[in-house]
């Protein structure tokens, strides 16, 4: 009996250690946000800020050009999402449901996509854009974004369209429906769970990605990852303002993924083992 309790409670002790150990800078973080400058840069480090504050907030909030920063990430960020979940289950569903020369290369094609560090892009995008007049835009960096998130969405959707059976894609055409009436209203409503994870996943990526914008944007056209950079005076780091506009930075992917938590979840699994 003992040696069965020993056997239940050491996993939970573990996963308890490693939980405290992943939580803790997150709840350090937030915890700063709010504590008063003395508290910040004390020798003996207070954990729970009792006489908290709200000022680090307010100097992030008023910080030159944050309105301007937080519409450019949602454009960037929302605008590559939709347009790679678009182009993705289209692709996607090529893959899954129709034989053509190449296919098979293809789908190596995005693998290796994938796996590749998009780091070393950054040097065409940047001639690209400058060539086209396109510096300090939106447009080229919500295109990058894009094509960073492709490869792991159509990846995934097209697991779960292979999962669809081909009945019901062939009935509903019997019916009178046209492939593409079929896709939409058979295969489409089923591809929520595997839309999310992909949403969430390409949100998320987007939205913290630092290099290219410090290469391409000046200040009018910078995003939220660059902002947090800009909390400097005379004395160093604003250590308050810093954290407050972290914790702020971060809100967004969590509301997000507490929205879609048990969707994502469930479609990052069943698209990992199907197909």
């Amino acid at each position: 009996m003992r040696r069965s309790l020993i056997g239940r409670t050491w996993p939970n002790v573990i996963a308890v250690v490693l939980f405290v150990f992943f939580i803790f800078p997150v709840y350090w973080m937030i915890a700063t946000a709010f504590k008063q400058d003395n508290d910040i840069i004390s020798k003996t480090p207070v954990f729970i800020p009792f006489n908290g504050t709200l000022d680090h907030f307010t100097t992030a909030i008023n910080a030159p050009n944050f309105w301007t920063y937080v519409t450019n990430s949602l454009i960037a960020t929302v605008g590559a999402v939709v347009l790679s979940l678009v182009i993705a289950t289209l692709a996607a569903f090529a893959i899954a449901r129709m034989k053509f020369r190449g296919r098979k290369t293809f789908v190596l094609v995005v693998m290796v996509a994938q796996m590749a560090p998009w780091e070393v892009m950054t040097i065409a995008v940047y001639m690209i854009s400058r060539d086209n007049e396109m510096l300090n835009s939106l447009v080229p960096l919500t295109f990058f974004y894009m094509m960073m998130v492709l490869p792991f969405t159509i990846w995934t959707l097209r697991s779960f369209i292979a999962a669809v059976p081909k009945e019901l894609e062939e009935s509903a055409m019997v019916d009178g429906c046209t492939r593409s009436q079929a896709f939409v209203k058979v295969i489409f409503p089923l591809l929520a769970p595997g839309l999310m994870s992909t949403s969430l996943f390409g949100f998320i990526t987007a939205w913290n990605e630092f290099p290219l914008v410090l290469i391409l944007n000046k200040e009018e056209g910078k995003t939220l990852p660059l902002w947090l950079s800009s909390f400097k005076t005379a004395f160093g780091n604003d250590w308050g303002a810093t954290m407050a506009a972290s914790t702020m930075f971060a809100i967004p992917v969590l509301i997000l993924f507490v929205f879609l938590q048990r969707k994502a979840v469930g479609g990052l699994t069943d698209g990992a083992v199907k197909g």
